[in-house]
């Protein structure tokens, strides 16, 4: 990590963004004193639209929570 002046990172902000793009982190320091760190952002995940197949057909088949028999028998404390 490469520390800048705040006077150097106002004149050279747009090759330090360019660096931060590149996965660089910077420091920003205020007479020696570090105060600010430039990292890149992680991609920002859209929150998930609720109802967005509403309306639209859909089918659950018949045995959907149906377990097989050894499976069910250690749920219910049988043969284990």
């Amino acid at each position: 990590m490469r520390q800048y002046n705040v006077h150097e990172a106002k004149t050279q902000l747009s090759a330090l963004l360019e660096r931060v793009e590149g996965g660089e982190e910077i420091i920003i320091a205020r007479s020696g004193r570090p105060i600010a760190r430039i990292v890149p952002l992680r991609e920002v995940r859209r929150p998930r639209v609720l109802g967005l197949y509403r309306g639209q057909p859909f089918a659950i088949a018949d045995d959907f929570d149906t377990l097989p028999a050894d499976i069910q028998e250690r749920f219910e404390g049988e043969g284990g």
